[in-house]
């Protein structure tokens, strides 16, 4: 999902973005409740009506333009509450997000997205509509853009400073969180000579699963959830014949800084447990990276990712 994180473009959660709901211990259920954030309901959060399928893109929401929503006031109305149990801090909660501006009332995106509840690299905005709520759940979020974007604005979504947004997340589900299998048959070739990697792929259909090939070993720390990285990486897709869309090889690169929290899930799951020093090839199938669906903004979404990834060092 772009824009909702400060991380590079490629490497946002957002489908993906693991842990079931609940708990069979009545202490570890009182404690998730202590951790959600208290969210307010308002007269602007209160005035938008929402139609359209659960779990799909492009929902209507119906209010009056403009729609005030005042600076720091962040209002939260559960429109549907779903049967399912509430989502809990460090959930990976498969969404729909949906945002529209208030101005005028048009949808600005519409994307599926892999959020982390309780993650604060995330704007608020957006976490809001997954936190502390029953999976199934559709829930309506307004907050000022200037809280989103700051004084600038989002001029690629039409989004001025002094616009209001409307947030509608259908809250889909909590994902069980995938393991990386060695990948052992059919198995791109990779030469990782000269300034970037040079990747050619075999001519079979993408793997189903998240797959994970050690190219080269490092003899450092080994990489546990949750740990601070700096990568270089390679992105490419199956469907596009290995046309590289992002990397930070190259002559003009930069090694990226990320948390393997902070990543698409099967980029986390192709990197947790590899050594330090490593470089890795990692299959990641559509439903384990941007989501099954491609839409405008999400060019990636229903595509098979294929990643070198360069584990520079662990920094946490």
């Amino acid at each position: 999902m772009r824009n909702l994180k400060t991380l590079p473009l490629v490497l946002l959660l957002s489908v993906a973005p693991l842990a079931a709901c609940g708990s069979g211990d009545d202490d570890a259920k009182d404690s998730k409740k202590e951790s959600c954030t208290e969210y307010d309901s308002g007269a602007s959060s209160d005035a938008v009506k929402v139609s359209g399928e659960f779990g799909k893109t492009g929902p209507k929401a119906t209010f009056t333009a403009p729609l005030a929503a005042k600076a720091d006031d962040l209002q939260r109305t559960v429109v549907d509450d779903g049967d399912g149990d509430d989502t809990s801090k460090g959930d990976q909660v498969e969404a729909v997000i949906t945002v529209f501006n208030g101005r005028d009332g048009k949808q600005a995106l519409s994307e599926q997205a892999t959020l982390t509840a309780g993650d604060d690299k995330t704007f608020e905005a957006f976490r809001a509509g997954i936190e502390c709520v029953p999976t199934g759940s559709r829930v309506v979020t307004t907050v000022a853009a200037s809280d989103v974007y700051g004084a600038e604005g989002y001029a690629d979504l039409n989004i001025k400073a002094t616009d209001s947004l409307v947030i509608v997340t259908d809250v889909v589900d909590v994902r069980e969180e995938v393991k990386a299998e060695d990948w052992k048959t059919d198995v791109p070739e990779v030469s990782l000579e000269g300034d970037q990697p040079k990747v050619t792929l075999p001519k079979t259909d993408p793997p189903k699963d998240v797959l994970v090939k050690v190219l080269e070993e490092g003899d450092g720390k080994t990489v546990k959830a949750g740990d601070a990285l700096t990568v270089n990486y390679q992105g490419s897709t199956w469907e596009d014949k290995g046309k590289v869309f992002q990397q930070t090889f190259g002559k003009d690169g930069q090694p990226a800084q990320l948390s393997t929290d902070q990543v698409v899930q099967g980029f986390k799951a192709g990197v947790v447990g590899q050594k330090e020093g490593s470089t890795v090839l990692i299959n990641i199938p559509a439903e384990y990276g941007y989501g099954t669906e491609a839409s405008e903004g999400n060019e990636l979404g229903g595509k098979t990712l294929l990643f070198v990834v360069e584990i520079v060092s662990i920094d946490s």
